[in-house]
């Protein structure tokens, strides 16, 4: 059980930063292919710590470290760039073309690689993880959307906060197992 709820709050946790690029580009006024982003962001999502973990494996075993420290590492450090992109108040230009989706799924995807270095440490089953990931990532990001239609730029805030305190706790944890 502490295995699943681990991966759900990772999954949560890496949905923030998705979120809050949703709210913002729902408040845009933009066509119908926007909704197409939650199933582009919900698939990166899953194939990337696939990916992260494939490779993680193998420096893992090559340099002798142990997952937890990595994991606890890589997460404060998503924690930190998360926190420096958001007291910078970056904006953030939108196309609405297929491209520009890709290119924003994958922006928001890169820290679901990172994540996939260290998951080892937490489960063995890294398709349920990453089924779980994509689930998150995916309806966060449409309830971004949708909120953002409705909804000021502070919920963006508070869940940019609320990210980056989980990534804090959840790397903290991970480095004093």
């Amino acid at each position: 059980m502490k295995e699943l709820v681990s991966i759900f709050l990772i999954g949560v946790s890496l949905s923030m930063d998705t979120f809050s690029l949703s709210l913002s580009l729902g408040t845009l006024k933009t066509n119908a292919k926007i909704f197409t982003l939650p199933i582009i962001v919900g698939i990166l999502h899953f194939f990337m710590p696939l990916l992260g973990n494939l490779l993680g494996s193998q420096l893992i075993s090559l340099l002798s470290l142990t997952s937890h420290k990595i994991l606890g590492f890589i997460l404060i450090i998503l924690a930190v760039n998360i926190a420096i992109h958001f007291f910078k108040q970056e904006d953030t230009n939108f196309n609405v073309t297929m491209l520009g989706l890709i290119l924003i799924a994958l922006s928001v995807s890169i820290d679901s690689f990172s994540v996939g270095l260290g998951i080892s440490a937490i489960t063995n089953k890294y398709f349920l993880a990453s089924t779980i990931f994509a689930l998150c990532s995916a309806t966060f990001t449409y309830l971004g959307l949708s909120i953002g239609k409705y909804c000021s730029n502070k919920l963006g805030k508070l869940a940019n906060i609320l990210g980056i305190t989980l990534l804090l706790i959840l790397g903290i944890i991970h480095l004093i197992k």
